[in-house]
Order: structure tokens, then sequence, then C-alpha cells
């Protein structure tokens, strides 16, 4: 089968995502800083980072092929919750999100003949948490490359009491604003 887009992404959880759509493709990750801009809002900021992921492959690959690029956050009130700098800034995370809604915001960029963009904002409701449980689910590792310090498609599921939107959303890559963008750029899915 030919490689039908580019993943500008490391992320094993987008490549799992994607697998499910069917769609070949081949990874191509760009490092980018994603240090907000100053009063950068959160919706703005995703939408920002996902279109400069696909631009930036585009530019260095220098490709006509089909890019995708993502972000996902993680947002309490409007404070941008990214991943964890540390133990302290983990536990810290955690015990904000703790018995509290948030919301991940999870954009993605498709640059081929033109550039679309889509978001998926999910509400996300924690229970309450233990400062022993924020300790000891730190020490599993899971959250060290998480935003928001924890995975919902993990351990991390655990202290979610319920969700409004999208599930692949929250773990890295909404699936149905992907395929409907694929579509939309003639892209077969299921094939």
């Amino acid at each position: 089968m030919s490689i039908q887009i580019i993943l500008a992404s490391a992320s094993p959880r987008r490549k799992e995502l994607l697998d499910q759509l069917k769609v070949s493709y081949e990874v191509y990750p760009v490092d980018l800083d994603e240090t907000p801009l100053l009063d950068e809002k959160p919706l703005a900021y995703v939408q920002r980072l996902a279109a400069e992921k696909s631009a930036a492959c585009v530019a260095q690959l220098k490709t006509d092929r089909l890019v995708l690029a993502a972000d996902t956050s993680v947002i309490l009130g409007d404070v941008i919750m990214g991943k964890p700098q540390n133990q302290d800034d983990a536990i810290a995370m955690l015990s904000q999100l703790s018995g509290r809604t948030h919301q991940v915001y999870s954009a993605i960029s498709l640059r081929g003949p033109e550039h679309s963009q889509a978001v998926s904002i999910t509400q996300v409701k924690f229970r309450h948490l233990t400062d022993q449980e924020i300790l000891d689910y730190w020490f599993t590792g899971e959250p060290l490359d998480k935003a928001g310090s924890y995975a919902i498609q993990g351990l991390g599921g655990m202290f979610v009491e319920s969700i409004v939107g999208s599930f692949s959303g929250v773990v890295g890559l909404p699936l149905f604003e992907t395929a409907q963008l694929l579509s939309k750029q003639g892209i077969e899915l299921f094939k």
C-alpha cells in the first residue's frame, strides 16, 4: 500500500489512533518551541501549534504530500497545562485537576493542496484524588510526557469520573474530525 499521508508526530498514541482509520502514513516528527505566546488563549495556542507543526514538516521535507499534525493540551480555566517538567510540577497539576472539570483541546492541521484545521474540545471531570494516589501515580512513570500529567487511556483513566466529548481527542487525535479532514482531501478511509 502506498503512503497516503505524513504524520508530523512521534506520538505512539497518535499512531495507534491513525491506524484505526486504516490510513497508510509515514512518520516525520518536528520539534518546535511549545511555549505559549504572551496572552495567548488556549484555543489559539493549540491551533497555532498544530498549524506550525504541519507547516514545519512541509518545509523540512519539501513535500507536496498531505501532512497531518496535531496538538493536545489540558486546560483548567484559562491555564494551559503542558507536560510536567518534574515531579513537583506533575503533583501540582494533578492536585489542581482533582475533583474538578477541565477541558482537553485537541487541534489538528492538515496541509496539502489547501490547509484545513479542526478542533475537538472535551470536558473531563476528575474525581477527588488523595495525595498518596497522586504520588503513587507519579511513580508509575505514566505522567512524564503527558499534557496535564495524566493519560486517560492508561492508569490515569481511573481518575476520570466522566467525559463529555471525544475520548480519542483526549488521547491526542480526535478521530471524527481527523476522518472528516482526510475525506475532504480525497483520502479513502478503511481501505
